[in-house]
């Protein structure tokens, strides 16, 4: 559990100063390769949703035999290759840098009244229409972007390395990109992507919570109180239509007292999300700062838990 401690901190480290350079080998990319291949040849015919269950079982199988088999190599010579091992393969699962950097890359345009640099910056990491939002609505987007990935991208990896180091961190990440690439509720993806997006739900339902939480937690509402947020963030949640985004949109808005949530376009075509949060506030370019602030607050949060709450099992499993 301790060794699994100290390489989700040094994960931690490595992530915040080299984040993902895009020329870098990255087994999220080759995992992407592989569902791509996968899904080519099962995503067709009769027993989709059987086919779709049977590649994300391969999937994760493949990804967790090949990082256990690296890892148990790796502390098979020492511990201390171990530990750099593990760190390394537990930073490829987390985008804390490369989440901020993409939030920052929609802020700076903004910044300059540059519109459309800031809607094609910002089609890069949503899936909604783009092309016609306006200054407030690219920034709605953002925040919400980066609230919602705070657990996906970040504490969510961290919580299953605890559980089971890298080798569960990149079985979350498997589930998570097959999620991403195939869990979508339409008429090529609705039955062959089923299972991804029920097994995406499961994984991320602790660690959406405990993040949310502890940024309440930690944090002072500025236009509302404390009572008043425990109460917005439990109601307001469950108003999402994924069962983890809510938590993390909903703890932001309130912090930040903004609203997220409304209109949005999905290929031309209108989806009317709940709204989360009250508008006690106009929502204006310095919330884009203010959610990777958040953000990065939530990923020291939630490693101080992770110690806490290991160290704790550890005693417990070494007393009994």
């Amino acid at each position: 559990m301790f060794y699994h401690l100290i390489s989700i901190t040094i994960a931690v480290i490595i992530d915040k100063i080299v984040g993902d350079p895009s020329n870098w080998p990255h087994p999220v990319k080759w995992m992407g390769s592989m569902i791509a291949v996968l899904e080519n040849l099962g995503n067709k015919g009769k027993n989709r949703k059987l086919k779709g269950l049977c590649m994300l079982l391969f999937v994760v199988f493949i990804t967790y035999l090949v990082s256990v088999s690296i890892i148990s190599i790796s502390y098979s010579f020492h511990s201390l290759v171990g530990i750099l091992v593990e760190s390394c393969l537990i930073a490829t699962t987390i985008a804390q840098k490369s989440l901020k950097t993409a939030a920052l890359d929609v802020y700076k345009p903004l910044m300059k009244k540059d519109l459309a640099t800031a809607r094609l910056k910002l089609s890069y990491i949503v899936g909604r229409d783009t092309d016609k939002l306006t200054e407030d609505e690219i920034v709605r987007a953002t925040v919400e972007t980066v609230a919602e990935n705070t657990s996906d991208g970040i504490t969510a990896p961290l919580f299953w390395a605890l559980i089971g180091g890298a080798p569960l961190s990149l079985v979350y990440r498997a589930i998570n990109t097959c999620d991403s690439m195939v869990g979508y509720q339409n008429s090529k993806f609705a039955q062959f992507g089923y299972f991804s997006a029920k097994f995406d739900d499961v994984v991320n339902l602790l660690p959406s919570r405990i993040t949310a939480i502890l940024l309440l937690l930690f944090s002072q509402p500025v236009y509302c109180s404390k009572r008043e947020a425990w109460g917005l963030l439990f109601s307001d949640a469950k108003k999402h239509p994924s069962p983890n985004s809510g938590w993390g949109e909903s703890a932001t808005a309130i912090i930040l007292g903004i609203q997220l949530g409304g209109i949005n376009y999905y290929k031309g075509q209108i989806s009317n999300r709940a709204k989360m949060g009250l508008p006690q506030v106009k929502r204006n370019k310095a919330h884009i700062i203010a959610s990777n602030t958040l953000m990065e607050k939530a990923t020291l949060l939630f490693l101080l838990f992770l110690w806490i709450g290991g160290s704790i099992i550890e005693f417990a499993i070494s007393w009994g």
